[in-house]
């Protein structure tokens, strides 16, 4: 079966960096499409980026310019690296793929203090 396995969260200091990464299994990683979202406390889960199979990107506006996603197809793995952090930025972050029926990680926890 398809699971999602994030780590790279952490306690950082606003404009500081860190590099999320998500292992996947159970799916021809290669040609599967890849999100990562986040959810603050008291707030929506919203996307941040996506990243296809052709490596197309998308980002939210909030993150554009700071965040970058990627994947290597190798290693099963899609990552986000995150430059210039912000306290906003605080959210528990969620690695997402659709293929017939949506999958998510377990989560991991980013923190930016100020």
């Amino acid at each position: 079966q398809v699971q999602l396995v994030e780590s790279g969260g952490g306690l950082v200091q606003a404009g500081g960096s860190l590099r999320l990464s998500c292992a996947a299994s159970g799916m021809i990683f290669s040609i599967t499409s890849m999100g990562w979202y986040r959810q603050a406390p008291g707030k929506q889960r919203e996307l941040v980026a996506f990243i296809t199979g052709g490596r197309r990107t998308d980002y939210a506006d909030s993150v554009k310019g700071r965040f970058t996603i990627s994947r290597d197809n190798s290693k099963n793995t899609v990552y986000l690296q995150m430059n210039s952090l912000k306290p906003e930025d605080t959210a528990v972050y969620y690695c997402n793929t659709k293929i017939a029926t949506e999958y998510w990680g377990q989560g991991t926890q980013v923190t930016v203090s100020s």
